[in-house]
This record gives structure tokens, sequence and C-alpha cells, in this order.
């Protein structure tokens, strides 16, 4: 399998620093490799996710990125596929199919989350907009779906080493473990 990035475009300080968090510990959580952040830089937002990788364990990485427009130029040029997740494109089931071959042939995917306004190049440089029904809903829970999807349940079993935490299933009540 290939890798998957998240970018997450038109990030605000205050105004969207809970959203872009469960964006990226979606990502993190559902499969992905790495969460790319555009739009003000949040520092305090990256160490965050950063602090949950390094007690929860994974290798899942998170940066910001100043322009948005090179990332999606430079995934093209190395043929990566982007995938653009809007209410306004293909539903889901009518194109995963065709994605989750692409990726499973080794294609990278990123995978873009809008923010505020998601500007119109976004749209012509994506490879596929892809809608999570074509209704307004939460950008997460587009996410998870997508990734859900694309990988056909298989990141729900995925073991995140290296971290110093770890929850222990239980039927009823809380156990969380020290490993690390």
């Amino acid at each position: 399998m290939s890798r998957i990035v998240v970018l997450r475009l038109g990030h605000r300080i205050i105004r969207d620093q809970r959203l872009t968090t469960h964006i990226l510990l979606t990502a993190r959580a559902y499969g992905a490799d790495e969460g790319l952040v555009a739009g003000d830089r949040d520092d305090e937002l990256l160490n965050g996710v950063r602090r949950v990788v390094e007690n929860w364990g994974g290798e899942f990485k998170v940066n910001y990125v100043d322009d948005w427009k090179r990332i999606l130029r430079d995934w093209k040029k190395m043929n990566g596929k982007i995938i653009h997740l809007t209410m306004y494109g293909i539903n889901l089931p009518d194109i995963i199919d065709e994605v989750r071959s692409l990726w499973r042939s080794g294609k990278d995917l990123l995978i873009v989350v809008g923010g505020k306004k998601v500007p119109g190049e976004v749209y012509s440089i994506a490879d596929y907009n892809i809608a999570v029904t074509n209704q307004p809903h939460s950008e997460v829970a587009a996410l998870a779906t997508f990734l859900d999807w694309l990988q056909e349940g298989e990141e729900l079993k995925r073991e995140f080493r290296g971290g110093k935490l770890k929850i222990i299933p239980q039927k009823r009540g809380k156990k969380v473990m020290r490993v690390g």
C-alpha cells in the first residue's frame, strides 16, 4: 500500500483549532501517515498532535505548510493522486473502487480537507472531487468515512507502537496501561 497524507486547508487560529485538531487525530487514528496544515501557522496545535503521537504511539507526522499550491503541484509531479473531499463531488460509493485500486497499486494519496471557502483551483487540480453525501456535514465525518471505505475497515485493526499509553478494551469502565 502507499502513503496517505491529509492536507487541511484554511486553518484559522482560535476559530478552527478544535476542528483542525480533530481532523488530524482522525487522520492518525484512521491510518494516514501524515497531516499537513495550511493557513495560519499554529505551533500549539501541531505540538499538541505530536504529544498525542508520543503518548499513544504510531509514526504519524504533522507539519505546517505555507504554500499549499506548491504541495498540490509537487504531488502531481510525483505522480500521486489528489483527493478533494467536498459535498459537490462524485458520491463515494460510485468512485471508491477506482481510488482504492490506485492506492493498492502504489499511488500515494493526498486527501484535501477544506476549511473556509475552498478556492476553485482545488476542484480543478484534484484528480477526484469526492462527496460523502451531497449534504453539508462535518469535515471530520467525511475524512473518517473516506478513510474507512478506502481501507475497508482494516485501519481499525492497526497497532500503534512506541507509545507510552495503551487502552485495554473493557466491556464496562476504563483501563489505560502505561507501556513505555
